[in-house]
């Protein structure tokens, strides 16, 4: 019997041996990972697209980037509001307004408005003087708010009840939006005037981003060019105002950038080539380091006289306009110095409808001038306090704008020396 015994404990030493081998792979093996949610993936589908495009990869190391989807990943995420609210805290530490989450609704807010469309009211607002302050700079033709005799320059208090000074311009504007059909209440106070409430149903406005009118002197018959923002379809409508300008005798033209925030970056591009003759128009530079130079085509589609208006509202897409219009010396900048937003964006779908912007480069003028927090600073400053209805009735700067370059035209026409004398001679002009 002693050799089966033997045998048998032989063979549960083997078998434990077998059992402690198989915990030990056990313990070796990592357990599979838990699926993520649809908002958990929303937070790492953000996470991933900046860390592949984002300009500026060295900041990552210093902000710990990896740690950051890390911390947010341990968050409670189990809706699409604690997804949000986890992105806006992971991008905080980047530092940069412009790289941002856009809710839904935000989103579909900003494709309307590059299509040149938006429900609303019809306001234009901007600060002036007092920063809390929120005024309205134009009620756009035929909106809500013009129907409603809002004029230019009155202060807006209140949207439905909430001071806009604690709102702020962007949320007090993100208010006034909304669908078709329904109401806001508004309260403004007209310039020398009492407050006063206005309900206003939202309608589909067109914003009209590309105006044009003749201005009529004794001597010179001039075209003023408005643009309002670079959205789908302003090249064409570019095209399209300089031949009827052209159609119609003008000798001149004054560019109109005014409170241009920007828009499609491929907007202003093209609006540049119509200006200029194989010149340079920007030159961007991305997170590699590479330098991507842009020049216009050989062929324009206006090359007489001009000047261009430009203020602290003409920001990104129409600084890269303006800037390429200066340092080719095609165009005198008037007026006062610009935003400085010297960075592109690229706006990404993201999967649950809502949008992704992204800083993807940065961009300096034909010269090398890199306008971030800089602006651009006009070859000749208008007089303060500058006009709040660009276009409009008493635009003093608008005035000014063809007072120059109609001394531009005469000095042309008579053949007087060179172009870079002109201020002195438009100065001479205003004078007598």
């Amino acid at each position: 019997m002693l050799p089966i015994v033997n045998y048998m404990r032989k063979g549960l030493r083997q078998l434990a041996s077998g059992f402690a081998s198989l915990l030990l792979c056990s313990l070796l093996i990592p357990a599979p990972a838990l699926a993520l949610n649809d908002a958990q993936q929303l937070v790492v589908e953000t996470w991933r697209l900046v860390n592949q495009s984002y300009v500026d990869p060295s900041s990552f190391d210093r902000i710990h980037w990896k740690r950051l989807r890390q911390k947010a990943l341990e968050q409670t995420i189990e809706t699409s509001e604690q997804a949000y609210s986890a992105i806006e805290t992971m991008l905080e530490p980047l530092d940069d307004p412009y790289t941002r989450l856009l809710r839904p609704d935000d989103y579909s807010v900003m494709k309307s408005s590059n299509s040149g469309s938006l429900s609303g009211v019809g306001l234009q607002l901007g600060h002036h003087n007092d920063e809390d302050s929120v005024v309205v700079i134009a009620a756009l033709e035929g909106s809500p708010a013009a129907d409603a005799g809002v004029v230019s320059g009155a202060a807006l208090l209140a949207v439905n009840g909430e001071s806009t000074a604690l709102l702020g311009l962007e949320t007090t504007a993100a208010r006034l939006r909304g669908d078709v059909g329904t109401q806001v209440l508004i309260t403004v106070q007209p310039p020398n005037g009492e407050a006063e409430e206005l309900t206003l149903e939202r309608r589909n406005v067109d914003l009209r981003p590309v105006r044009t009118r003749r201005l009529r002197s004794d001597t010179h018959t001039l075209g003023h060019l408005r643009i309002t923002q670079f959205s789908e379809g302003v090249p064409k409508q570019v095209q399209e105002a300089l031949q009827e300008l052209a159609d119609k005798g003008v000798e001149g033209v004054v560019l109109d950038l005014r409170n241009n925030s920007g828009g499609l970056v491929s907007g202003g591009l093209a609006v540049a080539d119509a200006f200029l003759d194989q010149e340079p128009i920007v030159e961007t530079r991305n997170r590699d380091g590479i330098a991507d130079p842009i020049q216009s085509n050989p062929t324009t589609l206006y090359d007489g006289p001009m000047v261009t208006l430009v203020n602290a509202g003409t920001a990104s897409a129409s600084e890269i306009l303006a800037g390429a219009l200066q340092d080719n010396d095609r165009s005198l900048l008037l007026g006062s110095e610009t935003f400085g937003k010297g960075l592109i964006q690229t706006l990404t779908n993201l999967s649950d409808g809502s949008g992704l912007a992204v800083t993807v480069a940065g961009y300096v003028t034909p010269s090398g001038r890199d306008i971030q927090g800089q602006g651009i600073t006009p070859d000749r400053l208008l007089d303060q306090p500058e006009p709040l209805n660009p276009g409009g009735e008493g635009d003093r700067w608008l005035t000014d704008a063809a007072r120059v370059l109609e001394a531009i035209i005469d000095r042309q026409t008579s053949e007087s020396p060179a172009p870079a004398d002109a201020l002195n001679a438009e100065e001479m002009a205003e004078s007598a």
